[in-house]
């Protein structure tokens, strides 16, 4: 089980520096794809085994048995799906300005493949794309899918139905929000009545990020045309299409994590044949797995207001 940024350095100590420089772009773009382990698997599947119920258990007497009881595991399985792109870079620009300017372009397809994987994190739905892996907003139900209110629209996220969601996780140790919520959270700092439940640290690439409680709160990536994948554009459950939601996750093996068939493929093939460009091609078999029936929670109905207690 490797992250993103152990992929990268593992590609480099075997000499592999294009392909250790572009998963280490995935992992800079998106802080949901840098905060998830990923587990390599054979074959176009995973099959694991989700607790159900616990067996009972009893007290006996001298002479007496025990009566039989059995836990419940619900089989799952999980099918890898195809991500990736092709990333071509006129040849023309290449003589204009230099080698230098391939991996700028590079870059800009990263980002975007990084934000469509993140969205699908999210809000990917295999019924409505067979294409797509189903995302968190699609797995949290029941227990796992907690109000944080009834009013049409929304209302402003309360810290103490966050504790709740946290609650509902055992093992909390990631928070997910969209980005517009990131400036209130820091406001909590300036508030006299509501501070000391966040601090402010910084990531492996020097940039800021918040804590709650010591918990990271990391903000959604946009998608591909640069609107929030966590955008205050979601049903609530008081009605309206102007709330938001935040999910809490426990990452880690038995719990959430992605899964992937060899890690991310990355080719240079060169000038084509067919037009004048440099193509690198970039591939991932991946898909993401709950092995866990309280691994992740959602919760919904937040309007875009300052948080409250």
């Amino acid at each position: 089980m490797l992250t993103l940024l152990e992929s990268a350095k593992l590609a480099l100590n075997n000499g592999e520096v294009k392909r250790a420089a572009v998963i280490s772009m995935f992992a800079q773009q998106s802080a949901w794809l840098r905060a998830m382990n990923f587990t390599n698997i054979l074959g176009n599947s995973y099959g694991y085994n989700v607790e159900g119920a616990l067996p009972g258990v009893a007290f006996r007497g001298i002479n007496e048995s025990y009566p039989e009881s059995t836990g419940i595991i619900n089989p799952q399985a999980e099918m890898l799906r195809i991500a990736g792109g092709d990333l071509d870079v006129d040849k023309a620009l290449v003589k204009m300005h230099g080698a230098s300017v391939r991996p700028r372009h590079e870059a800009l397809k990263i980002k975007a493949l990084a934000a469509e994987i993140t969205r699908v994190m999210i809000k990917g739905d295999s019924e409505t794309n067979p294409r797509e892996f189903d995302g968190l907003q699609k797995r949290c139900v029941n227990a796992q899918l907690i109000a944080n209110g009834a009013t049409s629209g929304g209302d402003p996220l309360s810290l103490a139905n966050l504790d709740a969601l946290i609650e509902a996780v055992p093992g909390c140790n990631v928070i997910m929000i969209p980005r517009v919520l990131r400036p209130r959270f820091t406001a909590l700092m300036r508030n006299q009545t509501l501070a000391g439940n966040i601090m402010q640290s910084r990531d492996q690439f020097g940039s800021l990020f918040e804590t709650y409680n010591g918990i990271p709160l990391v903000p959604a990536y946009p998608d591909n045309d640069g609107v929030d994948p966590l955008g205050f554009n979601e049903a609530g459950p008081g009605g309206g299409t102007t709330s938001a939601s935040i999910y809490a996750a426990r990452i880690g093996d038995g719990y959430l994590q992605m899964i992937q068939n060899g890690t991310m493929e990355v080719t240079d093939l060169g000038e084509l044949n067919s037009s004048p460009v440099f193509r690198t091609r970039v591939e991932w078999l991946l898909g993401m797995v709950v092995e866990h029936g309280r691994a992740a929670g959602r919760l919904w109905g937040i309007s875009n207001a300052a948080i409250v207690a």
